[in-house]
């Protein structure tokens, strides 16, 4: 029987962060809850881990929706299992011209990238704490650092997660909770990219995109660290990318 329980939230399709994030801690041996709002998309995720020989289940979920997550993590909490990780991976990206940008544009994004885990984490951090063990790893991009042109939108959204998570580490990592946030400077080469922009990637060329199993290797890197030498912040970035 499987104890140690991850949960990721803003999953989407198999080949994609979310579900490289699930074949990756599964094979360590954890019970995954991959959570998303189409349990379609979930339940292709689920599929590729448990063919795997993994442990997973899908939870229906709107990152917006305080009271959904409640039951997200009320669920979660219900057995004598230890909530090992919590993984916030939750948003999206595209383009858009400033004198473009609506105001309910610009509010869905932080909702959703910045809000989302914010309430994530009010669900998440006292269950950890409690522990007085466990990670929380949030998903971050270069707009985190860095605010580009058409991009204030998603800049706005990510630099918020951002000092979210340094001021949860601070607060919560005396107490044995490990709060990282993940830069992921590139584009990743899943199946929604590909469908949308195949012919960026293959302009970037081989390895010039990130693989999700190479990025979810180092998530469960920075999981697995030993308490006296914590990462808070990790960059990821392809071999060719102009930083």
């Amino acid at each position: 029987m499987v104890n140690k329980v991850v949960v990721i939230v803003g999953v989407g399709v198999a080949d994609g962060l979310g579900g490289a994030l699930g074949r990756k801690f599964s094979s360590g041996k954890r019970h995954i809850v991959l959570c998303g709002r189409s349990k379609e998309k979930l339940d292709e995720s689920v599929a590729s881990v448990t063919n795997l020989g993994g442990s997973a289940e899908s939870f229906v979920a709107d990152v917006t929706s305080q009271s959904e997550l409640r039951a997200l993590f009320k669920h979660v909490n219900s057995n004598d299992s230890v909530l090992d990780c919590v993984i916030f991976n939750a948003g999206n990206n595209i383009p858009i011209p400033f004198e473009e940008l609506s105001p309910e544009e610009y509010e869905s994004y932080w909702r959703v990238g910045c809000l989302g885990g914010f309430l994530t984490a009010k669900q998440a951090m006292p269950i950890l704490a409690k522990q007085g063990e466990g990670s929380m790893l949030f998903t971050g991009a270069s707009a985190s650092l860095r605010g580009r042109p058409m991009f204030s939108h998603f800049a706005s959204s990510k630099a918020a997660l951002r000092t979210l998570a340094q001021s949860l580490a601070r607060e919560y990592g005396p107490q044995g909770v490990h709060v990282a946030h993940i830069v992921i400077d590139g584009v990743i080469n899943g199946q929604l990219v590909r469908g949308k922009f195949g012919s960026y990637l293959e302009k970037l060329g081989k390895d010039g995109s990130l693989s999700p199993e190479a990025v979810a290797d180092a998530f469960w890197s920075v999981h697995t660290q030993h308490r006296s030498a914590w990462t808070h912040e990790l960059d990821l970035r392809p071999f060719k990318e102009n930083w």
